[in-house]
């Protein structure tokens, strides 16, 4: 489904990713981990089109989308949840779920059922509904961007840090959620600081280290790489 061949991404004249080649396939969770300042969330960006890429390819479903912008790869079927959640404070659950359904906006039948879906997956978000979303908890802000994502029925759905600064019971509601969404026929590209969640949740993935991939396979062998032991889950 996601093919990325030979990416280099920059911020200015500053290079943050090299040479990155990796592929989700329909219905995969691919992860990548790696530490704070790995190229991550850079990646991530490129991959829903909020940056441009100096060099390589990205295709998605067969389809060369290197150069078009994020609203496009949006209908195509890109949906980001972007680290630190990103509600739109002063509108409410409801408001915020209506924008993720904004290419629905006139089919308010579709988006109505969309709605009632999301209020489904998480009963949370129908008890405040007409709350502010910037009033939420983290948690409650969490549930609530990974809703507006999945209101889009993305193909693809790109999360990034989804445990970050959330209690341990409200990230093991947020997975069993990513995994319930997969289920249901989603691909996931998860990028996740936790590397235990990550590859517990994923069948394959991708180390990151300082903007390149040094190791990748499936999720059981690199739990077993001493390189991901030692860096991310320690030796125990």
């Amino acid at each position: 489904m996601l093919e990325v061949e030979g990416l280099e991404l920059a911020y200015g004249e500053v290079p943050a990713c090299r040479d990155l080649s990796f592929t989700v396939g329909e219905g995969d969770i691919v992860a990548l981990i790696g530490a704070n300042g790995a190229g991550k969330t850079t990646t991530m960006r490129a991959v829903a089109g909020a940056m441009a890429p100096r060099r390589g390819h990205i295709r998605f479903a067969g389809e060369d989308v290197t150069r078009l912008p994020s609203h496009r790869r949006a209908l195509l079927g890109i949906a980001l949840v972007p680290e630190g959640r990103h509600v739109f404070p002063q509108m409410t659950v409801r408001e915020n779920l209506e924008i993720g359904g904004f290419k629905y906006r006139k089919d308010r039948a579709r988006q109505a059922r969309l709605i009632e879906r999301m209020f489904a997956l998480f009963p949370r978000l129908l008890e405040r509904a007409g709350q502010r979303a910037g009033t939420l908890s983290g948690g409650e802000q969490q549930m609530l961007a990974l809703a507006r994502a999945l209101m889009s029925e993305p193909r693809l759905l790109c999360l990034d840090e989804p445990s970050l600064g959330l209690a341990p019971r409200i990230v093991e509601e947020i997975f069993r959620t990513i995994r319930e969404v997969n289920r249901d026929g989603t691909a996931i590209l998860l990028v996740e600081q936790n590397a235990h969640y990550a590859l517990a949740t994923a069948s394959r993935g991708y180390v990151m280290q300082t903007g390149a991939i040094i190791a990748s396979g499936a999720c059981d062998a690199l739990r077993r790489d001493e390189r991901v032991r030692e860096a991310y889950l320690g030796r125990g």
